[in-house]
């Protein structure tokens, strides 16, 4: 499952990766031009140099030609002193005459090849205007040139220029990608570390509010609230406010809730005794006509039913204000499943269901409330005989450990299906299925609640496996006594 704290470090570090990819490109990019225009500030100086000893040497020695034509056509001769003037100025310096002849090329110049030489030669030669600035590949390698016409010289000299490679950009180029190779992953790690770490910091708040509200399992934990975080003003402190006043909301509603069924059902207990004292009294009458007997069993069965359900009601009110109370004292729960064994047997005879007990010879000793485990077992019990069609059949076993005991109710009824198996032990919550009998025996939808409390209550728990068609099976676990010798159990 993926995590907020991993997908922000995630992006965290994307958008690092992103940032420094952009700041190399755009440093790229202004080391680049900056490496540029300082090598034609360079080249304007060179060519600036060149021109003054072209023109010096022009108004110089005026009866002594410039340009020695002896070795026309391809390249002539500059004069001796001239060259000597010409030949430290770095760079790769090529004068033309008239006609493209080469009058002077500086060693870089000679060292590229014919065909350089000549493309070279043309594009000096065809400068129109007073000085350009041009790139020219020569030889797969890309050089910038100033050219500048010296009409101090013409016409034994058209123009000269004078270039360097970009061998300055490339390097700034390459030096960049290795130092970009080693600093973005090294970057990215120590990005990614420290974004695990802030985000988990930023969200530790959240993660401890999160705790906190898993503990706030039913109504009764409702007075739980989230710890104020250190800077109430920021988003997750404004959550936090919101989420305990919601809790403060929930819990008024829920206490409202709960005194007002107690109150109910305790005032519904005396009309309730009242009328089916009345009823009864009515049927024992012997002054009584036939023709109303039908009605008052009629209604003393409902009136029974109401009863059970005040009292179910009632019970569970009192669960969930706590006032509930538990009288534990060491109890035998193989004499416990006897006698629900007894109550089911009766059950089962009126449904057609055969109820089976199968318990170990000896005592099973646990710390608990006798009313209350009969109250769970026999809730168990009830529940599996009315699901169960006529001539299935009901386990009731007792099996276990030194230090605990199962309490198993098996089935062969219709069985719960797999979506539904998980809110069984809701209240009032009843399956499809279940609503669509004819109902021998309608329940309310509390039993399994209850059970569910009484097992818990003890520190215990209750499971259930069922198959739709192939029963039910509920187990209840319970601590042993402790000291209490463990009798011999059979599953």
């Amino acid at each position: 499952m993926r995590s907020l704290r991993a997908t922000l470090t995630l992006w965290y570090t994307v958008a690092l990766a992103a940032a420094v990819l952009a700041f190399g490109l755009v440093l790229a990019l202004l080391q680049g031009r900056a490496a540029e225009q300082a090598l034609e500030a360079r080249l304007l100086d060179l060519t600036g140099r060149v021109a003054q000893v072209l023109t010096q040497g022009a108004t110089e020695r005026v009866g002594t030609p410039l340009v020695d034509i002896s070795f026309a056509p391809r390249f002539s001769r500059l004069r001796a002193d001239v060259e000597n003037r010409v030949r430290p100025i770095p760079g790769a310096l090529l004068i033309v005459g008239p006609d493209t002849v080469g009058v002077y090329g500086s060693a870089e110049v000679t060292r590229l090849s014919q065909g350089a030489q000549d493309a070279l030669r043309h594009r000096v030669f065809g400068l129109r205007g007073e000085q350009e600035l041009f790139t020219i590949v020569l030889d797969r390698a890309e050089y910038r040139f100033v050219a500048r016409r010296i009409p101090a010289a013409a016409p034994a000299i058209r123009a000269f220029a004078v270039g360097e490679p970009f061998r300055d950009q490339a390097l700034i180029v390459q030096r960049l990608a290795a130092t970009l190779l080693v600093v973005v992953p090294l970057s990215l790690v120590f990005a990614a570390f420290m974004g695990w770490l802030l985000a988990g910091r930023a969200l530790r708040p959240v993660a401890t509010m999160i705790d906190e509200l898993e503990a706030i399992s039913d109504g009764r934990s409702l007075h739980r609230r989230l710890p104020a975080p250190s800077v109430p003003a920021d988003e997750i402190g404004r959550l936090a406010n919101a989420l305990n006043s919601l809790l403060s909301r929930l819990e008024t509603s829920f206490a409202a809730l709960r005194r007002f069924v107690a109150d109910a059902s305790h005032e519904l207990k005396t009309p309730l005794t009242v009328m089916r004292a009345g009823v009864e009294r009515a049927l024992t009458d012997q002054r009584a006509a036939p023709e109303a007997l039908v009605p008052l069993e009629e209604t003393l069965v409902a009136v029974r039913h109401m009863t059970e359900l005040v009292d179910v009601l009632l019970t569970l009110a009192r669960v969930d204000e706590g006032r509930m109370e538990l009288h534990r004292e060491p109890v035998d729960l193989a004499a416990v499943l006897h006698e629900v064994h007894e109550t089911g047997q009766i059950l089962g005879e009126d449904a057609g269901v055969q109820v089976h007990l199968d318990v170990p010879a000896g005592p099973v000793m646990v710390d608990a409330d006798h009313g209350r485990l009969r109250q769970m077992v026999m809730n168990l019990v009830t529940n599996a005989v009315k699901y169960t069609p006529a001539g299935g059949q009901v386990w009731l076993t007792l099996a276990g450990t030194p230090a605990s005991a199962s309490i198993i109710v098996r089935d062969t009824g219709i069985g719960i299906a797999p979506g539904d198996v998980g809110r069984v032990f809701d209240r009032f919550w009843r399956a499809d299925m279940a609503r669509s009998r004819t109902g021998e025996r309608p329940g309310f939808g509390l039993g399994l609640a209850i059970a569910k409390w009484v097992a818990e209550a003890h520190g215990g728990s209750i499971g259930l496996t069922s198959r739709p068609g192939r029963g039910s099976t509920f187990t209840v676990t319970l601590p042993r006594v402790p000291g209490v010798p463990a009798a011999v159990m059979e599953s």
